[in-house]
């Protein structure tokens, strides 16, 4: 299998980014969307229904009220998840992502996913100290034995961010390269990449280049051919250039 690209969008994004995404698909610059469900738009929904590219689906996260991480969230996260189910569903995804939690118990976390049962759920590290417009202390899923135990417990595949395992190996004591080696103990099936500041509990979303990651030795932690889903900045309201030069960069490290 070669190396396949995903372009993270939200499902708020059909009026400036839709047209793009659609031309950019087109041309071969990636493979796949990775659509971010923001809760109340299912009204959204047909237009990407229009979309002649591949889906997966990204969960709602604690910006946006879900957090699995809280029992007393359960009844809210439910009617979240059916939302997201009816895009995933509809769009023929293959995963749906799901972040931790916002300071809660990784159990409970666990515990929600079960609830929840949909074999395609993907869970996904995160850093460990919360962003500052976040309220929250911590994320849940920044250390990798409560990731672990998730995949435990529930069967879920697992995506790595690399931005969010440096900035938690640098919150928690560790060296940030060999954390996310350590992170590959846990066979991720796919990644999540931007470029960060490895020397920063917290992640910035880069576009490749504007820090100081070493993409020669990351591509030698993370194999060849893998699939990576681009989580850089759109300095563009209407256009997707920065995402076109992130994709050509990567190509570089995982070649064809």
């Amino acid at each position: 299998m070669a190396l396949k690209i995903g372009l993270k969008l939200w499902n708020l994004n059909t009026a400036n980014y839709l047209e793009e995404a659609v031309r950019l698909h087109q041309e071969g610059v990636y493979d796949f969307i990775e659509l971010y469900v923001v809760p109340g738009q299912l009204g959204l929904l047909e237009q990407w229904k229009q979309v002649p590219v591949p889906f997966n689906i990204h969960a709602p996260h604690f910006q946006h009220g879900m957090n699995l991480s809280k029992a007393e969230s359960l009844e809210g996260n439910l009617s979240k998840y059916q939302e997201v189910k009816r895009y995933a569903d509809e769009l023929a995804a293959d995963y749906i992502i799901f972040h931790g939690g916002t300071d809660g118990d990784y159990r409970e976390t666990a515990r929600q996913l079960q609830i929840i049962g949909d074999p395609r759920a993907v869970i996904e590290n995160k850093p460990y100290k919360t962003l500052p417009f976040i309220q929250g202390d911590y994320y849940v899923g920044g250390k990798i034995e409560e990731i672990h135990f998730i995949i435990e417990q529930t069967g879920c595949r697992f995506c790595l961010d690399i931005g969010h395992a440096s900035s938690a190996a640098n919150a928690l004591g560790f060296e940030p390269y060999v954390y996310i080696q350590d992170f590959m103990a846990l066979k991720p099936f796919m990644f999540h990449l931007s470029d960060i500041d490895t020397t920063s509990e917290m992640d910035a979303h880069l576009n490749y280049g504007q820090g100081n990651l070493d993409f020669q030795r990351l591509a030698a932690i993370i194999g060849e051919q893998p699939t990576i889903a681009i989580e850089t900045n759109k300095t563009q309201p209407d256009r997707l250039d920065d995402f076109r030069s992130d994709a050509a960069f990567l190509r570089r490290y995982f070649p064809a």
